[in-house]
């Protein structure tokens, strides 16, 4: 009997060029969709055991699954590399057919799910911190109202994770930047605003007390930065660098937000951050809005971040439609 996994499965090899593998019978010799997400997995995270581990199964199975699909398609897919394995030619092409079967069958089980239910339907939304608060919670609000069933799904990330995550299709698009080593051909790009970002203390700083703050005036004390080659922190230690200003010697490093205001408040540590981020804290009450944004002499600019989309995948409806309120609201706060 033929069903849903059957059509979308014989799509993996639907192209001109794939015509001889698809006429092989692939689904007849067995492939499943076990072998499409461990060859994903694989992809992905550059190790079997590492796919394993995902996929909740063991080293051994993997690898015998891995026997398989490679038999199966009577091609190599993987081939050893110094830090674990590498995929194939043969083995990206059927990675990036496998990716979209699996996308089909998720947006399948959210279609039929909302339409059981009656609601709206979910989105899968991925951004950098500044446009999160400028852009996505206003648009988010907008969609609640209309769609009350709506189910809308959040993650906020550096630009190098939530690519990846678009990639492997667990965010519908994301609000970042294309990182320096993925193929922007990969992807849809509309820019849509410059981040700025700001140092933050805690009210009551020694540097309150300077009506300007200089480079020169920051090594002394310690820093809370983001990790060790984020956006953020390279920016501002280029500063240190182009000023000729020694960097900070006492570092803590971490991704949480809230960490980073818990260390700031406690302490006389000096921390960057987006400032939508920082004027959103600071304007509300409780022991996280005991920060104050110092006065520089200098400006904290970061590169332009986009809307992102995977090329080659649609929107669906409840996406297209948070995505246009977010398109539509940047154009507003940037006119130019």
């Amino acid at each position: 009997m033929r069903g849903i996994h059957d059509d979308l499965t014989e799509r993996l090899f639907s192209d001109e060029s794939s015509k001889t593998l698809q006429a092989t019978g692939l689904l007849r010799s067995g492939l499943k969709l076990s072998h499409l997400r461990l060859v994903v997995a694989i992809e992905e995270h550059k190790q079997v055991s590492a796919a394993a581990e995902v996929l909740n199964i063991s080293q051994p199975a993997a690898s015998r699954m891995l026997h398989e699909v490679e038999t199966i398609l009577k091609a190599s897919l993987c081939e050893r590399v110094p830090r674990g394995v590498a995929l194939t030619e043969a083995g990206r092409a059927f990675a990036r057919r496998a990716r979209t079967i699996l996308l089909e069958l998720r947006e399948v089980d959210r279609e039929l799910s909302a339409l059981k239910s009656g609601t709206g339907g979910s989105v899968h939304l991925g951004s950098v911190t500044a446009p999160a608060i400028s852009l996505a919670v206003p648009a988010i609000q907008q969609v609640s109202a209309v769609y009350p069933g709506i189910e809308i799904n959040v993650r906020i990330e550096t630009s190098n994770i939530l690519a990846r995550e678009l990639l492997a299709a667990r965010q519908d698009f994301i609000i970042a930047r294309v990182p320096d080593d993925l193929n922007p051909r990969l992807f849809n790009v509309t820019e849509i605003g410059i981040e700025t970002a700001c140092l933050i203390v805690r009210k009551g700083h020694p540097l309150l007390e300077k009506p300007k703050v200089g480079l020169a005036d920051l090594p002394q004390y310690d820093w809370v930065f983001q990790p060790v080659g984020s956006l953020l922190r390279r920016r501002v230690e280029e500063l240190f660098i182009a000023e000729g200003v020694p960097l900070p010697s006492t570092v803590v490093n971490t991704s949480s937000v809230l960490f980073t205001m818990a260390i700031v408040c406690g302490s006389n540590a000096i921390a960057p951050v987006a400032r939508d981020m920082a004027a959103f804290i600071a304007q509300n009450g409780g022991k996280a809005g005991e920060i104050a944004i110092l006065d520089t002499d200098f400006e904290i600019r970061i590169k332009p971040y986009s809307l992102i989309s995977a090329k080659g995948r649609d929107l669906p409806p409840s996406a297209k439609l948070l995505y246009d309120l977010i398109l539509q609201r940047s154009r507003t706060l940037s006119p130019d």
